[in-house]
């Protein structure tokens, strides 16, 4: 209330501790060496005394407030798609009637959505006496949004309100919120909201409003897919269901006004993503206003034995694998590269997946990206096996990939092994420019700091003509190249062919034994003998590889690979270009693979071989040299120290490295050996996602402004399990993960709020803990259709009632009245004094003057004694 306000307040009050300086300066009048009257001097003291405590107080901002009654009021009108024609209406004879003979300063119209347009913006918007509607048209979609957000519309309200007047805001909306929570926000801010509610769309609507199934089915067993229809008016229509790309269901319904449920008995081998779309024929003459809503979907998961996906590059060489694993009640499934799921609700049907022998260039981003998010968000587990396009071999280097294994894909070259003498030839013609070019430096600096010390590097770009970056040198000096390769920039032409001579030319004057040109290039290049000149470096064991990107010369640069003996790879992705430098770079080097056979040493025991016998395991013939990272646990190792067998716990999975293979290459000898089969079912099962035994279930729930997440946790004997640390870990379409607070709010029950505000099949994660240590852990796939803002809804008025009672509002109130304050409801007026401070300053310093200069005494006829200050003779 204004009565608890002080009437005087200080805009800068941290000036006010100059009066005590102001204080000080009173009794210098006693000793002043002026020759004026006692009186007069001590009035003069006082008058400049005043003029400094007004300085300070201008300084200080002194503001006096005033009690008024004035209310500004803003009209926040909601523009969403929910809201017909009606409510169109009835917002602007409201406007009308509410603003008419009002001035201007007095309100604000804001339209509002799921984006509010602020006061400010609006203050020229027109209002109900400047245009026939009152509101702006909805004649498209681009003026009317899919979205309500209350929250949003009240926080901007509140931060246009001039602070001068008593705020009321006037809600005109249907009350169904698609995004925000207005209640909590009306309890921490003190400003008046009164409702009004507008009538939701009339037209011919129908929607289907979900595809009900359960979140995990038995694997082949029947369960029933529950079509949800909602409608405004009786209608008949053709209602479609699909299992994946497959109908399975098609037929003519009849619908009524409300809510239908129609449903249909299916089995799954595998998880199945159901939809179901209503549609217009002949034989039934639809009525609807919104295509939009209607279809929707909804995920089931199996319930089965274990899974794995394998994929490898040579499928039917993995069939004594998977026999062995059958042998142990473990499915393996074996697809080509082309098998690789590419979202991640359908790779989360396996409980691990296993990559051999495929290399990181012919992954995508997204993929190598679903591949983290799967062992780390989700639990899955991760197993990758060695051959020629594996771990460093495949390009594996500073990917996302890497980041989950448990050892790094770069290595440590022997003193014994050959120095590599490396040139890159690196096209940067203009059509290089923009992400290319910085795709190619980073690939480029990331392939330099793979080399050794005893290694040599050069880096020279072309466009019209050659241009060294660096010149041939030590690799010792690599972060100098690095810094050197960073400065690269676009230029003209292409001309390749020079910077190719000069490349040939200084590798030749080196003295390493295993020498490597990689050329880089996006585009045809100007005539040259490139045939000639290849075959003259191959002469002299200079080999050639070559990357081509978009519309290069493929002949050419295929041809200039084969001559050269090296290898040749064509891309559309340019972020592909990174891992091919990184697995030529390490192919070239020749020592990211030993194929020596050597006998496997466990250095570490651990429970997951328990019942194998590896002073038994015959030999193997071959491995990829990694290094291992420092938390891993390293199981076996080659004869020579390097890695074998090591896995370490990614995020919520486990991740595993076999750098040898399981194949008849470097594992012929063990595929006769009588621990093969344990061996390999044993290291799987330990990376398999872990499944909760317990009582710990979770489900979805749809509401108006989100989605609930309920997770109830009951042990074996059913008592309920509380106080558990539980962390809900949410992935988007497009894998972003975000992590969501739980709180628990009965007892074993614990909720959460989450915003899935974007298309596509969402996945979710919920896992609790207890002093660190995982004990539950359950996930979900839930498909978001379309924005609620397009649901057949009524009026909420029970929500516009509760935002007027929390704020002291009005529902329904009448326009007339909504600038007349509530009893006792004051604001502050300030009016700042400063200025008046400053001018009466001005006034006495004019006396203060006088004073200093003008004897009073002799203007009274008073006789003042002056002392004689001359000094006597």
């Amino acid at each position: 209330m204004f009565a608890a306000l002080i009437p005087l307040e200080f805009a800068q009050p941290g000036w006010l501790w100059l009066v005590l300086i102001v204080l000080a300066l009173i009794p210098l009048y006693r000793v002043s060496l002026v020759d004026l009257p006692r009186n007069q001097l001590l009035a003069g003291t006082a008058t400049r005394g005043l003029i400094l405590l007004l300085l300070v107080l201008a300084l200080a901002g002194p503001v006096y407030l005033t009690a008024t009654d004035d209310v500004f009021v803003v009209f926040a009108v909601d523009r969403s798609l929910s809201i017909g024609s009606d409510g169109q209406q009835t917002a602007a004879e409201f406007l009308r009637q509410a603003t008419s003979g009002r001035d201007e300063d007095q309100f604000r119209v804001m339209a509002f959505a799921s984006t509010p347009t602020a006061p400010d913006d609006l203050a020229d918007a027109p209002t109900a006496d400047e245009t026939s509607s009152g509101v702006p048209s909805a004649s498209t979609s681009a003026e009317w949004s899919m979205g309500t957000n209350l929250q949003q519309a009240l926080e901007i309200s509140l931060a246009g309100m001039p602070p001068d007047r008593v705020p009321h805001l006037v809600l005109l909306s249907d009350g169904n919120e698609t995004a925000g929570r207005i209640l909590p926000a009306i309890q921490s801010d003190r400003m008046r909201v009164s409702t009004v509610p507008l009538a939701t769309r009339q037209t011919p609507e129908i929607q289907v409003s979900a595809v009900v199934v359960p979140a995990e089915v038995p694997e082949g067993e029947p369960f029933e897919v529950e079509v949800v229809v909602d409608a405004n008016h009786d209608d008949r229509v053709q209602l479609d269901v699909f299992s994946g790309d497959f109908r399975v269901a098609s037929e003519a319904v009849d619908l009524t006004s409300g809510e239908n449920r129609f449903r249909f008995t299916q089995q799954i081998s595998r998880p199945t993503e159901f939809s179901a779309l209503i549609r217009q024929t002949p034989q039934t003459q639809m009525q609807d206003t919104l295509a939009d809503n209607n279809t929707a979907s909804g995920l089931v998961f199996t319930a089965s034995q274990r899974r794995i996906l394998m994929i490898d590059s040579q499928p039917t060489s993995t069939r004594s694998l998977q026999r062995a694993l059958a042998e142990e009640k473990l499915e393996l499934q074996v697809r080509p590269l082309s098998g690789l799921p590419r979202q991640l609700s359908d790779l989360r049907s396996f409980d691990a997946l296993v990559l051999s022998d495929v290399s990181a260039d012919q992954l995508s981003t997204s993929q190598m990206e679903m591949i983290r998010r799967f062992v780390g968000d989700l639990g899955g587990g991760f197993v990758m096996l060695g051959g020629n396009e594996s771990f460093g071999l495949g390009g594996y280097y500073r990917t996302p990939v890497e980041e989950v294994l448990p050892v790094r894909c770069d290595f440590e070259k022997e003193k014994e092994k050959p120095g590599l003498g490396m040139v890159l030839v690196i096209d940067k013609s203009g059509s290089m420019g923009g992400q290319k070019l910085e795709l190619a430096k980073e690939a480029a600096r990331a392939a330099v700091m793979l080399l050794g010390d005893k290694d040599q590097i050069g880096v020279i770009t072309f466009d019209g003509s050659p241009y060294w970056v660096s010149n041939v040198v030590s690799a010792s000096q690599k972060a100098a190249v690095s810094d050197r390769i960073a400065g690269i920039r676009p230029g003209g032409g292409t001309t390749m062919y020079p910077a190719l001579s000069e490349a040939f030319q200084a590798l030749s004057a080196t003295r390493a034994r295993l020498k490597h040109i990689i050329i880089l290039s996006d585009g045809y290049s100007t005539p040259g003998d490139f045939d000639g000149i290849v075959k003259d470096m191959a002469a002299e064991q200079i080999t050639v590889s070559t990357v081509g990107i978009g519309d290069a010369d493929q002949a050419l640069l295929e041809r200039m690979a084969a001559t050269g003996n090296g290898r040749y790879y064509f891309t559309s992705d340019v972020t592909a270009i990174p891992q091919i430098f990184a697995k030529e770079t390490i192919r070239a080097s020749k020592s990211a693979i030993n194929e020596e056979p050597f006998l496997p040493l466990q250095i570490r025991a651990t429970r997951v071989l328990d019942g194998v016998n590896m002073d038994e395991a015959p030999f193997l013939l071959g491995y990829v040299v990694t290094r291992p990272k420092p938390t891993s646990e390293i199981i076996l190792t080659s004869e020579a120290g390097d890695p074998l067998l090591a896995w370490w716990r990614y995020g919520l999975g486990m991740s595993v490295a076999f750098t040898s293979d399981a194949q008849s290459r470097w594992a012929a000898e063990w595929l006769t050996w009588d621990g093969y089969s344990r061996f390999w079912a044993q290291v799987f099962r330990h990376c398999l996602r872990k499944k909760s035994e317990s009582g710990f279930r979770f489900r979805v729930e749809q509401e108006d402004a989100g989605h609930r997440v309920v997770i109830d946790a009951v042990g074996p004997s059913g008592q309920f399990i509380n106080q558990r640390t539980t962390e809900l870990t949410v992935i988007s379409p497009d894998l972003s993960p975000q992590t969501i607070p739980v709180r628990q709010t009965a007892p074993g029950r614990y909720e959460a709020m989450v915003d899935l505000n974007a298309r596509g099949a969402w996945q979710l994660k919920v896992t609790q803990s207890v002093d660190g240590r995982v004990s539950d852990q359950q996930s979900r796939g839930i498909v978001v259709g379309y924005p609620a803002e397009l649901r057949l809804r009524a009026v909420n008025e029970r929500m516009l009632q509760q935002i007027a009672a929390a704020s002291g509002g009005e529902f329904q109130p009448d326009p007339a009245s909504v600038f007349t304050p509530r009893p006792g409801e004051q604001a502050a007026r300030p009016t700042p004094l400063w200025p008046w401070c400053l001018m009466l300053a001005i006034l006495l310093l004019v006396l203060d003057v006088a004073l200093r200069r003008v004897d009073l005494s002799a203007l009274f006829g008073t006789q003042v004694h002056r002392p004689d200050y001359r000094r006597a003779p």
